[in-house]
């Protein structure tokens, strides 16, 4: 047969012509039915049957919870299997690794940075206010 193919042929009698036929296949677990977490596969055995072979689910992988991307430098794996595995392959090296993209743990370090000059900036002002004021109490004072 061709290089995947898994339906057997059969010649129709009246035009000649080739005809795949699909297999008929039964589920080799208790599920009977089409379901997102019972997908097979059909493959052939050594011997030449064809049977299903249960497929696993696809992992979504890790997103950044501020943007919605996958995180880079991490694997995608079902949540039992993270369980698996060391300390350091669930995270990256860096503040909010394995939690956040760089991008926006670089936008939260501004954020806090500007804060804080915010912060200072309003402590200045609020000095220069107060000797200010001092300033005009003594010289009404000294013109009485």
């Amino acid at each position: 047969f061709g290089s995947r193919c898994l339906a057997r042929v059969q010649f129709c009698a009246n035009c000649g012509a080739q005809k795949a036929m699909a297999f008929r296949l039964t589920y080799r677990r208790q599920c009977r039915y089409n379901t997102k977490s019972n997908k097979q596969r059909v493959v052939k055995t050594p011997g030449g049957r064809a049977v299903f072979q249960v497929l696993k689910k696809k992992a979504k992988g890790p997103h950044c919870g501020d943007c919605g991307k996958a995180l880079i430098g991490l694997p995608r794996l079902r949540p039992v299997e993270y369980m698996r595995l060391k300390q350091r392959e669930k995270r990256v090296n860096r503040a909010y690794g394995g939690s956040r993209c760089a991008h926006c743990v670089r936008k939260r370090i501004v954020r806090a940075f500007l804060i804080e000059e915010q912060k200072c900036v309003k402590q200045v002002l609020a000095e220069k206010l107060s000797q200010a004021k001092e300033k005009e109490g003594g010289k009404k004072k000294t013109k009485k």
